[in-house]
């Protein structure tokens, strides 16, 4: 596998965990007894996420 590649390979498998986090974010918010600290963790590493797919197809 040449470098591009596994770069694209990397990308696809950030923004399938980007979707996981979204999903798990859906949850949490709907659910009355997710506290707030669960929430920003989940969408700090969301974001962390994204970053780093920003950062790869820059």
């Amino acid at each position: 596998m040449d470098r591009i590649e596994l770069k694209e390979k990397k990308i696809k498998s950030l923004v399938l965990k980007h979707e996981k986090f979204e999903n798990l974010l859906e949850k949490a918010s709907r659910s009355r007894s997710t506290d707030n600290l669960t929430i920003t963790s989940l969408k700090k590493k969301k974001l962390k996420i994204r970053d780093e797919i920003l950062r790869l197809t820059a």
